[in-house]
C-alpha cells in the first residue's frame, strides 16, 4: 500500500481539508484509499470508526493517544495503516507531524521546522497540487507493508485455486544475541538503488519459476527499524507444503545473499554498519 502524509504547515483547515479531498480523489481513479486523520488536540483513546469526513473507502479519525469518539482500542496510525494495508491501496495520513512517507506540507508558515520523511510538495492553495506529480513520488517511495497484507495479495493471485499451501517468514529486530550483550535499539537499513528492487524482482521470478510454486512475494524494509518491530518477510504460495517450505527458506537465505541492502545497528552502547564488522 502506498502512503501519503498531508501536514499542516500554517494552513486553515479548509486548505488542509481541500488538499486531502483533492488527493483522494485522484488516488481513488487507481485504486482503493484509506483516510488516516489524526487531531494531536484529542487526547483519550477510544474507538476507530468509519468516518467520511475526507472521502475516501474508509477513514479513520485518531488522537495522540489512539482513536477518538468514543473508548476503547487506542488504535495507533501504525495501526490503522497496518489495518488498511490488506484491502487499500493507497493511504493518505492527515494531520500527523511526523511520517517516514511522502508528505505534502499545506501552509508555508512552518516549512523552517524540522520534519521527518520526504516532503515531495508544499503548497498554499490547494489550487497550486500538482497532482500527477504527487502520485508519482508516492508510487515511487517504499510501500506500507505487513505480512497479512502480503498473505493477502497471495490469495489473490489468478493461480490460487491450485494451491494448497501458504508458507511465510518473518525476520525481527533481535533485542540480544546473549544475555550479556549490549541491548540493540533499533537497525537501519539503506539500499542500493535501482539494483536492490531489480534483484529482488528477479529473485521473486526465479522462485516463482519452480515447480509448484505458484506465487512469491518478498519485502524489506528500509530506513529505521526498531527494537521487535519486523523486518523482512518471504511469502509462498505453492501446490504442497514441501515446495512452500523450500522456497521460503531458499528465498529468505538469497534475499540475504543477492539483494545489496546496508545495515547499520544501534545499541545502548555503540552504533556501527555490521558489514564493517568482521
Amino acid at each position: 500500500m502506498h502512503v501519503l502524509g498531508v501536514r499542516d504547515g500554517g494552513a486553515d483547515g479548509d486548505a488542509l481539508e481541500a488538499v486531502v479531498d483533492r488527493t483522494v480523489d485522484r488516488l481513488s481513479e487507481r485504486g482503493r484509499v484509506g483516510v488516516v486523520r489524526y487531531d494531536s488536540t484529542i487526547a483519550d483513546g477510544a474507538y476507530a470508526r468509519e468516518s467520511i469526513t475526507f472521502g475516501g473507502d474508509v477513514t479513520y479519525d485518531l488522537g495522540v493517544d489512539g482513536d477518538w469518539l468514543a473508548s476503547g482500542t487506542g488504535l495507533s496510525v501504525g495501526g490503522a495503516l497496518d489495518g488498511l494495508a490488506t484491502d487499500c491501496e493507497y493511504a493518505v495520513v492527515a494531520g500527523t507531524p511526523t511520517l517516514r512517507y511522502p508528505s505534502i506540507v499545506v501552509g508555508s508558515a512552518d516549512v523552517e521546522r524540522e520534519l521527518t520523511g520526504d516532503v515531495i510538495a508544499t503548497v498554499d492553495d490547494p489550487g497550486d497540487l500538482e497532482l500527477d506529480a504527487v502520485v508519482a513520488a508516492v508510487e515511487s517511495a517504499e510501500p506500507h507493508e505487513t505480512l497479512e497484507s502480503l498473505v493477502a495479495r497471495i490469495k489473490r493471485s489468478p493461480r490460487a485455486d491450485r494451491a494448497g499451501a501458504i508458507a511465510t517468514f518473518t525476520g525481527r529486530v533481535r533485542a540480544k544475541d546473549g544475555a550479556d550483550d549490549a541491548r540493540t535499539q533499533h537497525l537501519e537499513f539503506e539500499k542500493y538503488e535501482g539494483v536492490a528492487d531489480e534483484r529482488m524482482a528477479a529473485l521473486e521470478a526465479d522462485l516463482e519459476a519452480r515447480d509448484g510454486v505458484f506465487d512469491v512475494a518478498l519485502y524489506h524494509r528500509t530506513g529505521v527499524v526498531e527494537d521487535g518491530e519486523d523486518i523482512v518477510f518471504v511469502v509462498v504460495l505453492a501446490g504442497h507444503r514441501e515446495e512452500a517450505f523450500r522456497t521460503v527458506e531458499d528465498g529468505i537465505n538469497r534475499l540475504k545473499d543477492e539483494v545489496p541492502l546496508f545495515k547499520k545497528e544501534v545499541t545502548v552502547e555503540d552504533e556501527f554498519w555490521v558489514h564493517d564488522r568482521p
